[in-house]
């Protein structure tokens, strides 16, 4: 089949991998129609070489028909219509019965000290091949596809049910809003447009939304969001106390993660890190690894006292400079974590399943394009070029 492969530092090709097969009683095989690039995505690209290995299939944002099926996939069948969760999970141990999927003791990649299996993203994280391909194998079917309707509806409806739209509800959800209530999103890449708008379905009397990118700026506002310009206003955190009385948010949002804009010391750390050899950058990354911090600064600042921070944003940095003394003084709230898909999907369906569409999942993609241009798409979504907010791929193109 063909698949989009990493290749080194910002290079990835599509070439010809093998067939994936069913190799587990719980497995399943799809046949990707669409996947989608992801912001995260874009930290394998630039920054996470260290634990790749040349030929790693990506992506980790699927869906397609059900191709194949283990003795052991529960009730999924050959023909379903699924979306695949970007997390591994088996749905039954203490931590998904807990609705801490993300951590699932099942598929916990024990050999590295972090959380349970992903798609497509690194040795960290079990190395398991991604999505971004002709077809995929899905560990533990029985548990986590999401079967949709195959209604004639396009994927787009329904493919954000992988990654994008239950990121979102969790960022909102532990951002603890409180009814009618501010929220402050920080950055508007896929994940923040849909924390915005699930903001507001939610209860928020008012969005905020902060972003130097005039077309994602431009499609929060259509949703209902109030939005501040980061690459002219010189002090975004006194813009939003200026739009808040001068006290600040009640909730914010932190979309960004570890390439945030406005941290050039770190960037040039990462830019170091990833061309030293594998090995070398692994152990540097495992114990002085800095992020790009300026939107998780940006989210504490504009906060009000006795307020909360969600973090959606992807960090890795093990030696990240924090200030411990305001956060304490402010008595703020942190929560951060990677989503618990499963945990929010059930929520989710009837909404992007709903013909008014009132999550408006039908205007986030920007850009469709045939698998095959995967590298110019990753190049184009990087660049944030010619208005690109969101990228699928289509692999029958």
């Amino acid at each position: 089949m063909r698949a989009l492969t990493w290749q080194g530092h910002e290079k990835v090709a599509v070439e010809d991998v093998p067939d994936p097969r069913v190799q587990e009683p719980r497995d399943a095989v799809i046949r990707v129609t669409s996947t989608a690039i992801c912001g995260s995505d874009l930290h394998l690209y630039s920054v996470l070489g260290p634990f790749l290995t040349r030929g790693d299939v990506l992506g980790h944002e699927a869906m397609g028909i059900v191709e194949e099926v283990g003795p052991e996939a529960g009730s999924l069948r050959v023909g379903d219509r699924v979306v695949v969760p970007f997390g591994i999970a088996c749905g039954t141990c203490v931590m998904c019965a807990s609705g801490l999927q993300s951590q699932c003791e099942t598929t916990q990649v024990r050999a590295q000290g972090t959380g349970a299996a992903l798609f497509g993203y690194t040795a960290l994280y079990g190395g398991v091949p991604g999505g971004q391909a002709e077809y995929l194998r899905v560990p533990q079917a029985h548990y986590g596809p999401v079967v949709v309707p195959t209604d004639g509806e396009p994927d787009e409806r329904y493919l954000y049910l992988s990654d994008v739209l239950p990121t979102a509800w969790q960022a909102v959800e532990y951002a603890d809003v409180p009814a009618g209530g501010t929220v402050v999103v920080v950055g508007l890449g896929p994940v923040g447009q849909m924390a915005a708008r699930v903001a507001l379905h939610r209860g928020a009397g008012r969005v905020i939304a902060i972003e130097g990118v005039p077309e994602r700026r431009a499609m929060a506002s259509r949703h209902g969001a109030d939005v501040i310009d980061a690459a002219t206003v010189d002090d975004v955190v006194g813009a939003v106390r200026d739009l808040t009385d001068g006290r600040g948010a009640d909730s914010a949002i932190d979309a960004v993660g570890m390439e945030a804009h406005g941290s050039p010391v770190a960037k040039t750390a990462h830019l170091m890190t990833a061309a030293l050899p594998s090995a070398v950058g692994r152990g540097l990354m495992r114990t002085a690894g800095v992020d790009r911090l300026a939107g998780l600064r940006t989210a504490l600042g504009a906060v009000r006292r006795g307020g909360t921070v969600s973090v959606a944003g992807v960090y890795g940095g093990a030696a990240d400079p924090m200030n411990l003394m305001e956060i304490f003084d402010r008595q703020l709230t942190l929560r951060f974590g990677q989503a618990n898909v499963r945990r929010w999907t059930d929520a989710l369906l009837p909404l992007v399943a709903d013909p008014s569409d009132p999550l408006g999942v039908l205007d986030l993609r920007t850009h469709r394009l045939p698998l095959e241009q995967a590298p110019q798409a990753y190049d184009l979504f990087q660049r944030k070029a010619d208005g690109c907010i969101k990228v699928v791929l289509d692999p029958a193109a």
